[in-house]
C-alpha cells in the first residue's frame, strides 16, 4: 500500500510515472522523524558511502564531483531518497521515497542514536510511505522486503535495459589520446585472446574538449574506425560533458546562445564557469525546448557509428566560475610577500583549489520553467541542484529512442536522481585503486538496485591511483556479475588494462567466466527491468527471517539463483562465507568447472586469484555456455549447467529491439 503527503512546494523531477492521491501538509521547513528501535535495520540511499545498513552515520543528498571519497563523505554523484526501515525482530516494514529536487538530509541515528531525522528546506517534499501488500506475509515467495521494492519500482516506472554488447567487457582511460592508442587497446587484448566489446573514449576525442565534436588530426576518420572495430565486435563509447564550451564558431554554442538554451544569471546574462575546456555555460534541461536541442546533438556521433556513450561531469562539476576565480586571486595576493607561519600558510594552501564546486556559484544561476498554465518562471539552480544530471541522461535518453527508434542504445551517467533510472544506467564515479573502494561497491550495488539503477558498475582496478595486479583480478571477479563491467583509471596511473601485468592467464580465466555467464546475466537483468525486482539483493531480502542475512555486508544474491561473496581483502587466499542454506559451491577456473554440495552454515573457502567462485541456490539452476571474444559470437545453443534445479527459464532476443516481450522470448534450460 501507498499513501502520498505533500510539503512545502515540490518541483517536478519526473521520478513518479503513477499517480497516486494523497494530503497536503502545512508543515514547513520538512522534517521527518521516527523513533529507530535497537532492532532497526534502515536500507536504501542508492550510491553512497558506508553500510548496506545505513545506520549510525548522516546522508545529504546533494550530487558531488567527489574523487577523493571516504568514510567521512556526505555527498555522492547521485540524490537517491528511498530508504526501507526493518525490525530484524517483529518483522514490520516500511520504506519511504522522499521526492524533491533539493538538498535533502538523512540523519540515521548520527545526532541521537535511535533518532531516523529527515530534513529539507529549499522547495517542497512530497513523501511515499510504503507498507507490504496484504498478501504478502513473511514467508510468502515474495518477502515484505521484495516486495515493498517492488511497490516502488512500479510508482517510479521500468528500469533502463541497454544493447546486449552492453553486458560485454569495456575497457577506457582517461588518455586514449588519438585513434592508434585505441588500435593498441584493440590489438592488446586480441593478441592476448582475452575477451573485449567496447573501448571508451574520454574527453581526449574531442576537438578542444568541445561536445558533440571529433578532432580530425587524432581521429581523422570516426565513421571508418567505427566500423572497422564493429567488424571486430567492439565499439567505441564516447564520453558527452555537461559544459559547453564559449567560442564563436562553435554550432553548439551558437545555437545555444541564439535560441537562449543556457542557463542565465538573475540579470540575464548567460551563467560563465570553467570545466575541461575553460569557460563555458551549461544548458538549461528544464526548458524543455533546450533539453531536446542538447539530446539531438548526439545524433553528431551516432552519425559516425556510434551506438553508446557517457555522460560525464553533469552533477554539474565547475572548477570555478567567473566570479569565484576573481575572488581567489584577490585573495592570493594578500598573502604575497609575507612571512607565511603555521596560521596564514594554511590559510594560503586551500585557495587554488576553493574555486570547486563552490555553493555560492550553484545559487549564481537560475533555470527557466513552465508553470502547470504555461507561464514561464525562474528558479536558482541550488533549489533544484539534485535533477541536472538526471534531467540530461533524460535528454540524451529520449533524443536516442528517436535517432533509434528501433535499436537500443548505451548510455550511462555519473550524476543522477531516481528517475533518471527509466533513460540510462550509472557508474558509481572516480573511485580510488584501493581495497576498501572494492569492498564500498559490493554495499553499493544493492542500494541503487533498490531505487531502480540495474546497469551500473564501478571503476574496476579504481580510476585514481595505480591499481595492483592481484586487485584488479579481485574487483574483476566482482564485476563479472555486474551488468556494467568496465576497466577504468585516470591519464596519471599506471596502464591497467588487463594484458599490461605479464601473464594474462589469470586474466583470461576471469573474463571467459564472465561471458559464459552473460546469458544467465542479461536474462535476469531483463527480467529484473521489466518485472520491477532487484538483479542485485541483500541476503536479507530472500532471508528476511534469518537475522545474519539480514547483516550480512559483504555477500550479495544476483539474479534469482545465484549468491556471491567476493574477496577484498589483500593477500587474502579466501574468506568466510554464510550460507542462509544449503547450496551448490561453484569454482571457475580457466575454464574448468567444479562443484561442490554444501551445507547451511559458515565456512572459509578458499579463493585463488585466478578463481571465480559463486554459490547456486538450492532448487535452482545456473546455465554457462561457452566463452566467446565478444557477445555477438556468443552461443546458447547448449550450456553446463550447475545447481540442483531441474530448469532455468532464459530470456534472449537480439540483443537490440525495444520491443521486450518477456514470456515470448523466455525459453526453459533442462539440467
Amino acid at each position: 500500500m501507498i499513501q502520498k503527503t505533500v510539503y512545502g512546494q515540490p518541483v517536478e523531477t519526473g521520478a513518479v510515472v503513477v499517480d497516486v492521491e494523497g494530503s497536503q501538509s502545512d508543515a514547513w521547513p520538512f522534517a521527518w522523524q521516527y523513533a529507530m528501535d535497537s532492532d532497526d535495520v534502515v536500507f536504501g540511499l542508492g550510491e553512497n558511502m558506508h553500510g548496506i545498513n545505513k545506520r549510525g552515520f548522516k546522508y545529504v543528498s546533494w550530487c558531488s564531483d567527489v574523487p577523493n571519497q571516504s568514510e567521512f563523505t556526505p555527498s555522492m554523484y547521485g540524490a537517491h531518497n528511498f530508504i526501507i526501515i526493518y525490525n530484524t525482530k517483529s518483522h514490520d516494514c516500511r520504506a519511504l521515497f522522499f521526492d524533491t529536487a533539493s538538498r535533502i538530509t538523512f540523519d540515521i541515528g548520527y545526532s541521537e542514536i535511535d533518532m531516523l531525522t529527515v530534513t529539507s528546506e529549499d522547495t517542497g517534499v512530497i513523501v511515499y510511505a510504503i507498507t507490504p501488500d496484504a498478501d504478502c506475509p513473511l514467508g510468502h515467495s515474495e518477502s515484505v522486503l521484495n516486495n515493498v521494492v517492488r511497490q516502488f519500482r512500479t510508482l517510479i516506472g521500468q528500469s533502463y535495459i541497454p544493447p546486449k554488447w552492453a553486458f560485454g567487457f569495456q575497457q577506457s582511460r582517461w588518455g586514449y589520446k588519438n585513434e592508434q592508442d585505441v588500435r593498441t587497446v584493440v590489438e592488446g587484448y586480441r593478441n592476448a585472446d582475452l575477451p573485449l566489446d567496447s573501448v571508451c573514449l574520454d574527453i581526449d576525442y574531442m576537438d578542444s574538449y568541445k561536445d558533440f565534436t571529433i578532432d580530425s588530426q587524432k581521429f581523422p576518420d570516426m565513421e571508418a574506425l567505427s566500423s572497422e572495430l564493429k567488424q571486430e565486435g567492439i565499439r567505441l563509447v564516447p564520453i558527452i560533458d555537461a559544459g559547453v564550451k564559449i567560442e564563436e564558431g562553435y554550432d553548439v554554442y551558437d545555437e545555444g546562445v541564439q535560441n537562449d538554451y543556457f542557463c542565465k544569471k538573475d540579470d540575464g546574462s548567460p551563467y560563465v564557469a570553467g570545466v575541461w575546456p575553460g569557460r563555458s555555460h551549461f544548458t538549461d534541461f528544464m526548458n524543455p525546448e533546450a533539453s531536446e536541442w542538447f539530446g539531438l546533438k548526439y545524433k553528431a556521433l551516432t552519425d559516425n557509428g556510434i551506438e553508446g556513450f557517457w555522460n560525464d561531469m553533469n552533477e554539474p562539476a565547475m572548477f570555478y566560475s567567473d566570479e569565484s576565480i576573481k575572488a581567489v586571486f584577490e585573495n592570493i595576493k594578500v598573502y604575497e610577500g609575507r612571512n607565511l607561519d603555521v596560521n596564514s600558510f594554511f590559510e594560503f594552501t586551500p585557495l587554488s583549489g576553493s574555486t570547486f564546486n563552490r555553493l555560492d556559484d550553484y545559487q549564481r544561476f537560475y533555470h527557466e520553467m513552465k508553470n502547470a498554465d504555461g507561464a514561464v518562471s525562474k528558479i536558482r539552480h541550488d533549489m533544484v541542484h539534485n535533477v541536472y544530471g538526471s534531467l540530461m541522461t533524460k535528454a540524451a535518453g529520449l533524443a536516442l529512442r528517436k535517432i533509434s527508434p528501433d535499436k537500443r542504445m548505451l548510455l550511462y551517467s555519473r550524476a543522477s536522481c531516481i528517475g533518471a533510472h527509466r533513460y540510462g544506467g550509472i557508474w558509481t564515479g572516480d573511485n580510488s585503486a584501493t581495497w576498501v573502494h572494492l569492498l564500498q561497491e559490493i554495499k553499493m550495488l544493492p542500494s541503487l538496485n533498490m531505487v531502480g539503477f540495474l546497469y551500473t558498475g564501478a571503476d574496476i582496478g579504481g580510476f585514481g591511483g595505480s591499481t595492483t595486479r592481484q586487485l584488479l583480478l579481485r574487483w574483476l571477479a566482482l564485476g563479472a556479475f555486474t551488468p556494467l563491467m568496465r576497466n577504468h583509471s585516470a591519464w596519471d596511473a599506471r596502464q591497467q588494462e588487463c594484458y599490461a601485468f605479464g601473464d594474462t592467464v589469470d586474466f583470461k580465466s576471469i573474463l571467459d567466466f564472465r561471458y559464459a555467464l552473460i546469458p544467465y546475466i542479461y536474462s535476469e537483468f531483463v527480467k529484473a527491468a521489466v518485472q520491477g525486482t532487484m538483479y542485485m539483493r541483500p541476503l536479507g531480502f530472500d532471508y528476511p527471517e534469518d537475522e545474519r542475512s539480514v547483516r550480512t555486508e559483504d555477500e550479495l544474491l544476483v539474479g534469482e539463483g545465484i549468491l556471491i561473496a567476493p574477496v577484498y581483502e589483500e593477500n587474502a587466499k579466501g574468506r568466510y562465507v554464510y550460507l542462509p542454506e544449503d547450496m551448490t559451491k561453484v569454482s571457475w577456473c580457466n575454464g574448468t568447472i567444479a562443484t561442490e554440495e554444501k551445507s547451511k552454515g559458515s565456512y572459509y573457502v578458499y579463493v585463488p586469484v585466478n578463481t571465480v567462485v559463486f554459490f547456486v541456490k538450492k532448487n535452482h539452476l545456473v546455465p554457462l555456455c561457452k566463452p566467446a571474444r565478444h557477445t555477438g559470437c556468443i552461443d546458447t545453443s547448449s550450456f553446463e549447467c550447475v545447481g540442483t534445479g531441474s530448469s532455468y527459464d532464459l530470456y534472449e532476443d537480439d540483443g537490440f529491439t525495444r520491443n521486450i516481450q518477456l514470456k515470448e522470448n523466455t525459453r526453459t534450460i533442462h539440467a
